[in-house]
């Protein structure tokens, strides 16, 4: 399936990783159409990181994996949602979730 009607807007995607058994909001990050393809062929999270300007896998150096169980696009086809099973923390700080700095 051609999946570029997602990048019409922008060359990445922002992605919204939630964990598929209890929902919660893990992490963001961005895809560009190469991610998404890895992503779609291995079944675990690849995305684009902005500052680098590369691909990277999550978990690959950490072993924080997640499997992908079912990816959504929103109803303006400009956001992912991606439902995984983590393995490990989400965050690179070793929190669950990236969301852990309380504003409100």
């Amino acid at each position: 399936m051609d999946y570029n009607f997602l990048f019409e807007k922008s060359e990445l995607i922002p992605t919204i990783i939630q964990e598929h058994g209890t929902n919660e909001v893990l992490m963001l990050a961005y895809m560009n159409k190469e991610s998404l393809k890895k992503t779609l062929d291995t079944g675990y999270t690849w995305f684009f990181s902005r500052s680098r300007k590369a691909l990277w896998n999550k978990g690959e150096t950490s072993g924080n994996i997640q499997k992908v169980v079912s990816i959504f696009a929103d109803c303006d086809n400009d956001t992912l949602l991606i439902k995984v099973i983590q393995t490990g923390p989400a965050c690179h700080t070793g929190n669950k979730s990236c969301f852990f700095n309380k504003i409100l």
